[in-house]
């Protein structure tokens, strides 16, 4: 049996050869994160054996930059591991004396990790896992997105027509009848400038008839009396009509995303969504960042992947008296169950027992809900473990 270890770069990787024996017979091979670079390798590999079950490989997981070499490589049916960082740099302290990193020794160090087996896995997930975790972080950057645009949209209106949130709320500024008022009329010079027929029926189109003739005589007088600022206005209503545009086009690709993770969803029929509290898009996080519930043997390795365990600090007699949440780990995943305690606190009766005993003890509303997170940790381990519906106990 040959190891292989790979130090996985951005424009090259470093591969090291090792035998049973731990012998080095090839140091620091580098090549090109290209497909003719991977051919180069094999090419390597094939002077030791040609038999690509012969090779144990291992790479870090190093940003997204191992995915295409790890693609190649199971395509030519080489087994690799993928091991996560901290685990290189453990074995680096346990066994060089003298503080080196570069990535000549970095692929030696893989290679002797792999020999000795003493490491785990960063789990892959099935092509579907795979897929779901892309679209649930790519919903979670659009969503983000969108948030930052409503933000600047709100400080914009703040500057240029402080009354119009009388008229529409902080969330109706963002309903489609006022989204659509504001991309044609985007100040108040422009609302008094045009008559309230005009503007009813525009209010009319975008809602589907539920807000018209009112609505727009109260925005009218809000424009008419208006303290917003005079100077650079074009410069402002240039922003704020880009700015409600864009949102526009973010949310649309938001709802095309959810539809792919719906789809997804359908196909696996997972029992996580039998948990009050737990949706498809709040599911799909959370299967798709946990990926395999049995490379957790108990909840409460799930719950400190979710970074929801208490830290604690302690050093010769001192012991802290107030740990924190120790947030390492999946931030997608403590997200989505913070989002899912939420809910289940009000609509699940046992979890909302429980809420209510910890809230009638003093605990703060925020500290309880992430005991309710790390409660759904333990009801998610065991649902999917046993792949057996929820049932809520009283």
């Amino acid at each position: 049996m040959f190891y292989l270890g790979i130090d996985i770069g951005k424009r090259t990787h470093a591969a090291s050869v090792m035998n049973e024996e731990g012998k080095v017979l090839l140091k620091g091979f580098s090549f090109r994160n290209s497909m003719d670079g991977a051919f180069s390798l094999t090419k390597q590999l094939e002077s030791f054996s040609s038999e690509s079950s012969d090779f144990l490989v291992g790479m870090e997981a190093t940003g997204h930059y191992w995915l295409a070499l790890f693609s190649f490589l199971d395509e030519q049916d080489y087994f690799v591991h993928v091991i996560n960082p901290i685990q290189t740099d453990g074995w680096r302290k346990g066994t060089e004396i003298r503080k080196r990193k570069n990535d000549i020794i970095d692929s030696v160090l893989i290679a002797d990790l792999i020999r000795y087996g003493s490491f785990n896995d960063t789990s892959l997930a099935d092509e579907t896992m795979f897929s779901l975790r892309q679209l649930t972080r790519y919903r979670s950057y659009l969503v983000g997105t969108a948030g930052d645009f409503k933000r600047k949209i709100i400080a914009i209106l703040d500057q240029v027509f402080p009354e119009y949130e009388t008229v529409f709320s902080r969330v109706g500024i963002f309903g489609k009848a006022s989204k659509a008022v504001l991309s044609e009329f985007s100040s108040p010079d422009e609302f008094n400038q045009v008559s309230s027929e005009a503007l009813a029926e525009t209010l009319k189109q975008a809602s589907r008839n539920r807000v018209g003739l009112i609505k727009a005589e109260a925005l009218k007088a809000a424009a008419s009396k208006s303290f917003g600022i005079r100077f650079s206005q074009e410069a402002f209503t240039f922003q704020l009509r880009s700015m409600i545009d864009q949102l526009s086009f973010l949310e649309e690709q938001i709802k095309q995303t959810e539809n792919e993770i719906d789809q997804l969803m359908n196909s696996l029929h997972s029992v996580i969504e039998t948990i009050p509290g737990i949706g498809k898009i709040t599911g799909a996080t959370i299967l798709s960042e946990i990926v395999d519930i049995h490379r957790f043997s108990n909840p409460k390795k799930l719950v400190a992947y979710a970074g929801i365990d208490a830290s604690v600090t302690q050093s010769g007699q001192y012991a802290a008296t107030h740990n924190v949440m120790s947030k390492r780990g999946s931030p997608y995943l403590r997200k989505a169950l913070f989002q899912a305690a939420l809910i289940a606190s009000k609509h699940d009766p046992t979890l909302k027992a429980f809420y209510d005993k910890k809230r009638m003890e003093g605990k703060h509303h925020l500290t309880v809900i992430g005991a309710v997170a790390r409660k759904l940790c333990y009801i998610i381990h065991a649902i999917l473990t046993k792949n057996e519906p929820y049932e809520s106990r009283q």
